[in-house]
């Protein structure tokens, strides 16, 4: 039995190895085995699925996996380059009978590839024959229900007419956080986020007896006021007005919402940028978020509209109820807002700090290289690619300014890869402006310190004026 389960792990392990190696490191050296060439009958050889770093990733791994099987690598290298062997057989027998590159055929898949390396090992450690065919009894079914599963979950777009790239990173991700039937169990694949957030950051400040205070400053959001000169802006946008509304986290903090419709009480404004993050958590139900983004939208009072794009707590499937709320939402898109005759462009990409499905370049593929143009994006992330697409103004929230600071206002932690300037206010990197919100809302721990939520009012300018301070 003690031979049956090794020999049985070893052909799980060299079966996972290759999504596993396509999962880190996404399309990264996955070049196809066969190079693209053809058989007699015109077909592929393998297909694009089989890739020279999946077969590598097969052979080292399981190669590794030798004082496991209580065998010399030599041997474990062997029964490795058997189950490649009968992995690559599966797929040209496939091509041959007209079957598409991944998709699972039951038996077909996994004989192959199991009998072989099996077989040999049982042999190699001297055990009977039927430790083999248990085994494979075992690993058949299993093996076939996985990579369902799989392709289900990490290749099978949530709606149509889906709007990110279908990559297995992604999907995985939106699985674990949008997944709507998993909803209840969805912290169950977040652990971490809630421990750090949930029992690590309020569990201490809880001890230092600043918890309520932490959450009364998060419910004290700021209208502020700032100018912002943009070289080549029209004429005619002189003087434009936007409401930047970023990481809103609506469902995270009761009363939230009042606060902020009390500050924007009889104000219009030209534009409303919602910079995504609607919702509090990562994963679980939506509805409370869109519930409260429900009563704040028709208070929102603007010219041109108000348009979002999608943050790393933001479901791909949220964007016809955001749409539905009174929000047009901007998925590597952009617009045109006409005033007095004269156009600026409105582009907002795709999330790119967790999803990591932003694309600048598609978004701004229609701005002609004379027009001028805002680009929304939900994290500071892009802003190299969009200086080199000759962004005119870059905004962005994600980083909440740091959420907790020290006393002078200095972010502790700003989750985003990118430099610290862009973390919070007014930034200039090359000829792009760029500003980042200190957000409306709070996530993970629901508390602000040194640092106050930020409902910001941005009025651009063709050349300098007076300072304007903080609205009051």
């Amino acid at each position: 039995m003690t031979a049956a389960i090794k020999i049985l792990c070893f052909l799980f392990w060299g079966n996972l190895l290759p999504p596993l190696a396509s999962l880190a490191l996404g399309d990264r050296l996955a070049r196809p085995l066969d190079h693209g060439a053809t058989w007699f009958d015109g077909r592929p050889l393998f297909g694009p699925h089989k890739t020279i770093r999946g077969i590598l990733a097969s052979l080292i791994g399981a190669t590794l996996a030798f004082p496991l099987l209580g065998v010399s690598w030599q041997t474990a290298a062997c029964a490795a380059t058997l189950l490649m062997a009968g992995d690559l057989m599966s797929s040209f027998i496939k091509r041959r009978l007209h079957l598409a590159s991944g998709e699972s055929v039951f038996g077909l898949d996994q004989i192959f590839e199991a009998l072989l390396p099996a077989l040999y090992l049982a042999g190699r450690m001297q055990t009977p024959l039927w430790s083999a065919a248990l085994a494979l009894a075992i690993f058949v079914p299993v093996a076939h229900a996985g990579a369902r599963f799989w392709k289900y979950v990490l290749f099978k777009p949530p709606m149509e007419n889906y709007p990110r790239f279908v990559r297995s990173t992604v999907r995985l991700r939106e699985w674990r956080s949008c997944h709507q039937p998993l909803a209840r169990w969805h912290v169950l694949f977040n652990l971490s986020s809630l421990i750090y957030n949930r029992v690590l950051v309020s569990t201490a400040f809880r001890l230092l007896g600043r918890y309520e205070q932490g959450i009364a400053n998060a419910l004290k959001p700021e209208l502020t006021g700032h100018e912002i000169v943009c070289p080549g802006l029209p004429k005619s946008f002189e003087g434009f007005t936007i409401l930047l509304l970023t990481d809103l986290h609506l469902d995270g903090l009761p009363g939230l919402v009042d606060r902020v419709l009390a500050r924007l009480e009889g104000r219009s404004f030209d534009l409303c940028l919602i910079g995504g993050d609607i919702r509090m958590e990562t994963y679980g139900p939506i509805a409370p978020s869109l519930r409260e983004l429900r009563r704040l939208l028709p208070h929102v009072t603007t010219k041109h509209g108000i348009f979002g794009v999608l943050g790393n707590h933001d479901c791909i499937e949220m964007v016809p109820d955001f749409e539905e709320a009174g929000m047009l939402m901007l998925v590597n898109d952009a617009t045109l807002i006409e005033q007095n005759g004269e156009t600026i462009w409105l582009a907002g990409i795709d999330d790119p700090n967790y999803y990591k499905t932003h694309d600048p370049a598609k978004a701004l593929g229609t701005v002609p290289a004379n027009g001028f143009s805002i680009l929304l994006a939900h994290s500071p992330e892009a802003y190299q690619e969009a200086a080199a697409l000759r962004v005119g103004l870059y905004l962005c929230g994600h980083t909440h300014g740091g959420q907790i600071c020290l006393g002078s206002g200095t972010p502790i932690y700003t989750n985003s890869s990118a430099p610290r300037f862009t973390a919070r206010g007014f930034w200039q990197y090359q000829t792009m402006q760029g500003f980042t919100s200190r957000g409306v809302g709070a996530s993970g721990a629901p508390l602000r310190f040194n640092c106050p939520g930020e409902i910001a009012v941005l009025t651009l300018r063709t050349a300098p004026s007076q300072p304007v301070k903080d609205v009051p």
